[in-house]
């Protein structure tokens, strides 16, 4: 039996990225099926954690596409539709069918601006991965701009497992959740730089955060419900990022005053990823 052609391995490794890249799109569409039908506890439930799992193929498919060497344009776009989809459509849907329909619109207004923070944020990170591509194609940054939509969802789908683990007591704090959604909408489209960790190097800075935050994991799972750790990792992320654009802020004061601590539009050390 004869083949007409030799089949190009590097054309077949190209489907892997996308293969985790689909399951993600999956998950994020069966989420919000689960939300859309008459839900109870147990329906919010198996969304939110259908969402985690939805979290965990996106995190493979960017590291299967560098291990592969599969990079690619198509792979950047799909990505980020995908992410729409899962991370930010899904939390929209869970987090008003779980505490803010009884909102009225101001609940409904306060889903779609995490929404539409989400679609703006993923916009971006397109245009500047272009940029820094085009720059240094083999030197990623190793910052974020913006609080990455995966981590926005994350802590908005703990808050849900967490709630659920104390009999949802937090479901009817109707303030309270709609100011947590406007915060994260808010990160998701601000200047505040955080980490990547995405080429993770043994750097003292690295090793420490990563101590605290096992740590602190580990005395949380003793002391209290395994639901906050989740909750606990997402907050310590933002707060790491956020204090540490705090202290290159002031020495970007002390070193001049008279730029006000703000860098051009095409600094480099800000147009980042």
């Amino acid at each position: 039996m004869h083949f007409a052609g030799k089949m190009d391995l590097r054309k077949s490794l190209f489907i892997l990225p996308n293969l985790f890249t689909l399951s993600s799109l999956f998950c994020g569409l069966y989420a919000i099926a689960l939300c859309i039908a008459p839900v109870d506890a147990q329906q919010i439930g198996r969304a939110s954690v259908v969402i985690v799992f939805a979290m965990l193929f996106d995190m493979f498919d960017g590291r299967v596409a560098r291990l592969t060497k599969t990079q690619s344009l198509f792979g950047l776009q799909f990505d980020s539709l995908a992410d729409m989809v899962s991370f930010g459509v899904a939390p929209a849907v869970l987090i008003y069918r779980w505490s803010l329909s009884g909102a009225g619109v101001l609940g409904l207004v306060t889903c779609f601006l995490y929404a539409a923070c989400g679609a703006i944020r993923l916009s971006r990170f397109n245009v500047l991965s272009l940029r820094a591509q085009e720059r240094q194609p083999n030197a990623p940054s190793p910052y974020i701009l913006g609080l990455p939509i995966p981590t926005a969802a994350g802590f908005v789908v703990a808050v849900v497992i967490a709630s659920k683990a104390i009999d949802d007591s937090f479901q009817e704090a109707e303030h309270v959740v709609m100011i947590m959604m406007t915060g994260l909408a808010l990160l998701m489209v601000s200047n505040v730089r955080f980490r990547s960790f995405k080429n993770l190097r043994p750097t003292p800075f690295n090793i420490g955060v990563i101590t605290i935050a096992v740590g602190s994991s580990l005395l949380l799972w003793i002391r209290f419900k395994w639901a906050f750790i989740l909750i606990w990792l997402v907050a310590f992320y933002i707060t790491i990022g956020i204090l540490e654009n705090l202290f290159l802020l002031s020495r970007r004061l002390r070193k001049d005053p008279r730029t006000g601590g703000h860098a051009g539009p095409d600094d480099p050390k800000d147009v980042v990823p």
